[in-house]
């Protein structure tokens, strides 16, 4: 008998959760996202419902209008590194940036990662989209959004053939005749291309899934073409069923044309939760989250998308103001999001930035109907899985107690880990070492 098709979980870590003011709801901890043994329970508690992994998302440029969040938070690969002790099946995937990193770098820290956490280790690859960020890095200006999708390729061209510098079994290390490792299944790098020059070989042995996992986030154009030929999962977000779908049968497309298979990448839609006894219970809870937001920090968080675009210069009950191109080059797939439901649902200001700061979430209700939701989705082929983000602070325990049990009955989620590893966890194929493969 065929197994059934199981749908995959993650859960993000963004600070208190909620909204950008969810920090001073009454059951959050306000230091959430500096806070390790906050951390390490949600950890703990993701892996007690058999997740997959949990996600860490980062950024590089801030200024005083920033999500309170964002102040102040981890290094993703300090944090997860830690995470690795406390944990043994839960993959741990980091943000990191390819425009203003190098690959020998990235290459190294994530397999480091990697082997710490015994092959749990994920990398969600961004091409920053803040402007501000080259202030941080002593660039001159932020690389326009295709180049930056242009370098992020030749990049993970790049990291990937570094992980592949040692053949699994290339440290034999005999004492006796003095042999430390077999010098015919090292391979070195040699790369030169448009953006980098790298020799290797890289100074860490081959990784327990062989390589780390690949995430590619966002939802452009550029982002999709990147992760058909390079991802092993996708982090992206869409408002209704039908737009995820199209998206979904998209990539999928774009893998087989690429001579990839449609299961090789994982689509996942990052998607906010509230869990409650009943309707009245979960717009109460709703209500109490979204009342903490002010209109001046909800400007300020519709202004992130924008390159910190100042939105208080105009009336805030006159129709979304006409931006023109601004937003292209930072969060676009977000911004043309944002101005194609300002303009067909004719919203002022004040509303596109309420609901931008606290969007109600797509899947509401007791656990029985959150459930039906995140199946409905899975069924219809809009989504491979789902990155679980609280609607508020205390959501994530309530979702993994009352939700994860449900889907686990309906036999949709795990009740126990297929192996040790985030490849494993993911049913994903161990790709091959191109260089002894040849």
């Amino acid at each position: 008998m065929a197994t059934q098709r199981q749908l995959r979980l993650g859960t993000i870590l963004h600070g208190a959760s909620g909204n950008m003011s969810a920090w001073r709801h009454p059951n959050a901890q306000p230091d959430a996202s500096i806070n390790l043994d906050f951390v390490k329970s949600v950890a703990k508690k993701a892996e007690q419902g058999k997740l997959d992994f949990l996600f860490v998302a980062d950024g590089l440029y801030i200024n005083e209008k920033s999500i309170p969040h964002f102040l102040n938070r981890f290094e993703p690969i300090t944090l997860l590194s830690t995470l690795a002790s406390v944990t043994t099946h839960l993959g741990l995937v980091g943000t990191l940036s390819t425009s203003y990193s190098d690959p020998f770098t990235v290459a190294r820290q994530f397999a480091s990662l990697d082997h710490l956490s015994a092959g749990r280790a994920g990398w969600n690859v961004v091409t920053s989209p803040l402007e501000g960020s080259a202030k941080n890095f002593s660039r001159q200006q932020h690389p326009e959004h295709a180049l930056r999708y242009r370098i992020a390729d030749e990049f993970l061209t790049v990291t990937k053939g570094l992980w592949d510098s040692w053949e699994e079994d290339a440290f034999i290390r005999n004492q006796q005749s003095g042999e430390f490792f077999d010098p015919d299944k090292l391979h070195t790098l040699n790369h030169h291309g448009d953006f980098f020059q790298v020799q290797g070989p890289l100074n860490i042995g081959r990784t327990p899934q062989a390589r780390p996992i690949i995430f590619q986030a966002g939802a452009s154009e550029d982002g999709k073409k990147l992760a058909a030929r390079h991802a092993d999962a996708i982090f992206t977000h869409h408002p209704t069923p039908q737009e995820a779908q199209q998206f979904y049968q998209d990539v999928k497309h774009q893998l087989v044309a690429n001579g990839r298979r449609p299961e090789d990448l994982h689509i996942f839609q990052g998607v906010s939760v509230i869990v409650g006894d009943d309707a009245e219970d979960v717009e109460r809870q709703y209500q109490t989250t979204a009342a903490l937001v002010s209109i001046e920090d909800a400007l300020n968080y519709l202004g992130r998308f924008f390159e910190h675009h100042d939105f208080s210069q105009y009336p805030l009950d006159a129709p979304f103001p006409e931006l023109g191109q601004l937003g292209q080059n930072s969060f676009r797939s977000t911004t043309d999001e944002i101005k194609r439901k300002a303009r067909e649902h004719n919203h002022s200001l004040r509303q596109a930035a309420l609901e931008a700061a606290t969007p109600r979430p797509l899947f509401h209700g007791t656990p029985e109907q959150v459930a039906d939701g995140l199946q409905h989705w899975f069924e219809i082929g809009a989504a491979d899985g789902f990155i679980i983000n609280g609607g508020t602070p205390d959501t994530f325990p309530r979702f993994v107690d009352r939700v994860v049990p449900i889907l686990q009955a309906r036999g949709l989620s795990r009740s126990e880990y297929p192996g040790t590893t985030l490849r494993a966890s993911l049913g994903l194929a161990t790709p091959a070492n191109q260089f002894s493969a040849q």
